[in-house]
C-alpha cells in the first residue's frame, strides 16, 4: 500500500524557534579515486524541525544491499553474517531473531508474517517467528530483497529471471525469464506489488507480471542501452521506487529517470539523469539525488525540473525518503540531512555512528530508521 501526505503530519510540521557499484558475474566494484573531489563543507545549521531519538540498536556490521524493511508495525533488519532480527518499531524492542545459517546477499523482505532473505550461497530461507520454515537454492545470484505477497515469495535474480515460490513450503511456481544480457548491476532492483500486478526492472525496461503465472501484462522502457561497451550499456532499474496510486516512477542506473502509468502499462515522462540511487516522491514531486551529490526535484506529472541543490556535493548521498514537507537523505559519514521538499535547504541534522547510511532511510510509523554499515540502527520522532 503506497503512503499518502495525509498520514505524515508530524514530520511535515516546522518547529518553532529554532564509482560504479559492484557488478555480477565477475567483476569487482570500484576503488576510490585517489582524485576524488573534497566532500562540501557543512556549515552549522540551525534546526527548523525538533527532533528526539527513540531507541538504537546495534545488530553488528552490515553491508550495502542490506535495506531495512518496514512491516506494518514492525522492522525487519539483517547483518552481514545472516542474522534476521524482527523488532517492535515503536519501541526498538526484539520479537525474534533467526540465523539465515550463511551470510547474506540481500536484505529481507516480509508481509509480516514470513520473512525471506537470500544468502551469499544462493540460497532462498524463509522464516517465521524465528524459526526457518524452508529452503530453495537458486540457479543464480539475486541482489534484490524478496518480494513476500500474497502467499508467495517472488526472487529478481541476477540473470534477470523472475520466479515465485509458494510462502508455506517453498514450492516453486513458475519462473519468467527475460533476455540474457552480459552484464547485470549488483545492486537492488525494482520489484514491488501494484494492484493486482507484479511489477519488476528488467534492464532499463519496467514490467508488469502475472503474480499467479508469471505472464506478462506490459512492458515499456524507462532507458534505453546505448554506449560502446557492455558497462556504458548497463541501464538497471533501481530501488526504491516511488509509487503514488498507479504511478511508479524509477532510476534506470546512471542513464534517466522516468514515471510510469502502472494501470496503463504506459511511460508518462522520461528525463536523462546521472544518478545511481533510487527515488522518493509524493503526489506533486519527484525527489532523487545525482553521482556528485547533487539533491534534485522534479515534477512528478511532467518531469520539469524544480530545483536542485549542491550543499552536499561529493558526500556520496543514500537514495532519499520523502516525508511530508521534508526530504531524508543519508550520507557517508553517517550524517542524516533533512531537507526542506520546496527548495532543499537544510531543515536539521541528526548524527549516527560515522560510518555509511545503507539503503535509503524508511518510515516506521512516525519514526524516521535509518541503519549503518558499522550496524547501527536509528530511530528519530519529531518532537
Amino acid at each position: 500500500m503506497s503512503t499518502t501526505l495525509s498520514h505524515l503530519p508530524r514530520w511535515g510540521r516546522f518547529a518553532t524557534g529554532a564509482c560504479l557499484l559492484a557488478l555480477a558475474l565477475g567483476l569487482s566494484a570500484c576503488g576510490s579515486s585517489p582524485s576524488r573531489p573534497k566532500p562540501a563543507e557543512l556549515p552549522p545549521v540551525v534546526p527548523l524541525l525538533a527532533t528526539e531519538q527513540a531507541w538504537t540498536l546495534q545488530l553488528g556490521e552490515a553491508a550495502a544491499l542490506l535495506q531495512p524493511q518496514v512491516a506494518g508495525d514492525r522492522l525487519v533488519l539483517a547483518n552481514r553474517a545472516g542474522q534476521v532480527s524482527v523488532v517492535d518499531a515503536a519501541s526498538g524492542r526484539a520479537i525474534w531473531q533467526a540465523a539465515a545459517g550463511s551470510p547474506l546477499a540481500t536484505g529481507a523482505g516480509s508481509d509480516g508474517r514470513t520473512v525471506a532473505v537470500i544468502t551469499r550461497s544462493n540460497e532462498l530461507v524463509a522464516l517465521r517467528d524465528g524459526q526457518t520454515v524452508w529452503r530453495v537454492r537458486l540457479p543464480a545470484s539475486s541482489f534484490t530483497p524478496p518480494l513476500v505477497a500474497g502467499e508467495r515469495v517472488f526472487v529478481l535474480k541476477g540473470d534477470r529471471s523472475v520466479s515465485a515460490f509458494d510462502a508455506g513450503n517453498g514450492g516453486r511456481l513458475w519462473t519468467q525469464r527475460a533476455r540474457a544480457e552480459a552484464l547485470v548491476l549488483g545492486q537492488a532492483g525494482v520489484l514491488l506489488p501494484q494492484g493486482n500486478t507484479l511489477v519488476v526492472g528488467l534492464s532499463g525496461r519496467m514490467a508488469g507480471l502475472d503474480p499467479l503465472t508469471g505472464a506478462l501484462r506490459w512492458e515499456v522502457p524507462v532507458a534505453i542501452a546505448r554506449g560502446a561497451n557492455e558497462v556504458e550499456r548497463l541501464v538497471d532499474l533501481v530501488a526504491p521506487v516511488s509509487r503514488v496510486a498507479e504511478t511508479l516512477c524509477a532510476r534506470a542506473y546512471s542513464a534517466a529517470v522516468g514515471c510510469v502509468n502502472a494501470a496503463q502499462g504506459r511511460v508518462v515522462w522520461t528525463r536523462p539523469a546521472q544518478g545511481v540511487t533510487g527515488l522518493a516522491g509524493d503526489e506533486q514531486r519527484l525527489f532523487g539525488t545525482e553521482t556528485n551529490g547533487r539533491v534534485l526535484a522534479w515534477d512528478r506529472a511532467s518531469g520539469e525540473p524544480l530545483w536542485q541543490s549542491e550543499r552536499l556535493l561529493h558526500r556520496r548521498l543514500s537514495a532519499p525518503l520523502a516525508v511530508g514537507r521534508v526530504v531524508v537523505v543519508g550520507d557517508e559519514s553517517g550524517l542524516v540531512h533533512v531537507l526542506s521538499r520546496e527548495d532543499g535547504s537544510e531543515m536539521t541534522r541528526l548524527n549516527t555512528d560515522g560510518s555509511a547510511v545503507i539503503g535509503a532511510p524508511v518510515l516506521a510509523g512516525e519514526l524516521l530508521v535509518v541503519q549503518t554499515l558499522r550496524g547501527g540502527v536509528y530511530a528519530w520522532r519529531p518532537r
